[in-house]
């Protein structure tokens, strides 16, 4: 089956002296107030960099939205969304300023500098690195991420990477969100 993911170029800003005691970025912030939450509730966070133009994106969201699904999510999961790749779609005003700063803290770049959208990040409530999306980083033989979760090997993977996060994920819950993939690829 087709992977509903496309990979955009990362363009890697060098930090200087001046840009580093500028205001905290837009995407920072969504990071902060996820961080809050999460602390606050006892949870995880799911960051998920995604784009307008991105199919897989919006299939993400989709599935996260469905009546079955989310509340397995808000039981273990803060989600934050950040938009980075707009650039593809000849709107890069359109990402949130520092996305591309979080993309290289969470492992999102890939050799030649591209990123696989949606790019997914599981944190813990302090928002340090539990897993992601980049199965490379994993020492996978694949070069690329998962995108929305849409093939066997890709569903087993993301699995993991919600069993990492939230180890008390019953086995219903997993079996219903890997049903819910199954069917949303399906469509």
């Amino acid at each position: 089956m087709w992977k509903a993911f496309r990979s955009v170029a990362l363009v890697l800003l060098i930090s200087t002296p001046a840009f580093a005691s500028q205001a905290p970025h837009k995407a920072e912030e969504t990071l902060k107030t996820a961080k809050l939450k999460a602390a606050a509730e006892n949870k995880a966070i799911l960051l998920i960099f995604g784009a307008s133009w991105c199919e897989a994106c919006h299939q993400l969201d989709s599935f996260l939205a469905l009546p079955e699904i989310a509340p397995i999510f808000d039981k273990y999961f803060v989600i934050a969304r950040v938009t980075f790749g707009e650039a593809a779609a000849g709107h890069p005003e359109w990402d949130d300023p520092g996305s591309d700063t979080l993309l290289i803290k969470y492992g999102a770049v890939y050799a030649g500098g591209t990123v696989d959208l949606p790019f997914m990040a599981l944190l813990d409530a302090k928002a340090k690195l539990i897993v992601n999306s980049n199965r490379a980083a994993k020492g996978d033989s694949t070069t690329t991420g998962i995108g929305f979760p849409s093939e066997p090997e890709d569903i087993r993977f993301f699995l993991g990477m919600l069993q990492k996060a939230a180890p008390n994920l019953t086995e219903a819950e997993a079996h219903k969100i890997q049903e819910g993939l199954q069917k949303a690829s399906a469509d």
